[in-house]
């Protein structure tokens, strides 16, 4: 399997998804958004990873890329490949398909309960097939200040109680997540590094005590991970 990523910051990295991929040792290529905006023939690529962002998906005129991006994306999703997008990459798959993004009441940042909404729409869990670790309640790590609308095209599959879209599915092979399956020891370390001023006062905000010591949490989330990428495998093949 041959596997794109775009990644937006230096430190926003791939995380547990990184580890699934060096264990499988398939061919991971990548557009660093934050050096340039060169990017492949889709032809070139069976999976595409969309990676979070400090940014938003509306700041076109501070982050000149985006644009270019987005009409990447929107190509990609029109020959029908695979694609997960996390955070601020599901946020752009939103767009792309004519969502809304929006700031959200509530900023969510830590460790956060997500429910599913198997049995509540019609293109839930039983057409959608995903693990079944994320059914019907998993915990996933936030860190975000905008959500975005499910398209009308796609299935809402998941909710939080800050944040009621937490994730998508379009086409059955296209996943929009808010929360942050690759998120492993050190990329929340990462985060926290760059990112630690938004610790502020906040129902959803956890402290970084909060957050390292959840170990439970780490565990599970490395499992998420694999499990979704287990999930893509199959679709590309």
């Amino acid at each position: 399997m041959r596997i794109h990523c775009l990644q937006h910051l230096k430190n926003e990295t791939l995380g547990n998804i990184g580890a699934w991929i060096a264990r499988k040792g398939y061919k991971l290529t990548k557009t660093l958004l934050y050096e340039d905006s060169l990017f492949p023939d889709p032809g070139e690529f069976d999976l595409l990873l969309i990676m979070g962002g400090t940014m938003s998906v509306y700041q076109e005129e501070e982050y000149p890329w985006l644009k270019p991006e987005k009409e990447f994306v929107r190509k990609v999703i029109g020959i029908g490949k695979p694609m997960l997008g996390s955070c601020f990459g599901a946020q752009m798959i939103s767009e792309v398909l004519g969502g809304k993004v929006t700031e959200n009441p509530y900023k969510e940042i830590g460790w956060h309960r997500v429910r599913s909404m198997e049995g509540k729409s019609p293109g839930d869990r039983r057409s959608s097939k995903l693990p079944s670790c994320m059914f019907p309640e998993f915990t996933g790590f936030m860190w975000h200040g905008d959500t975005f609308e499910i398209p009308a095209s796609a299935v809402k599959l998941f909710e939080s109680e800050a944040c009621p879209n937490q994730g998508f599915i379009y086409n059955g092979n296209i996943l929009g997540l808010q929360f942050h399956p690759e998120a492993d020891r050190q990329w929340i370390r990462n985060l926290i590094r760059d990112s630690g001023h938004e610790f502020v006062s906040g129902k959803y905000i956890q402290s970084e005590k909060e957050i390292y010591g959840q170990e439970n949490s780490f565990r599970s989330s490395r499992n998420l991970a694999f499990s979704l990428m287990d999930w893509f495998e199959e679709r590309c093949k």
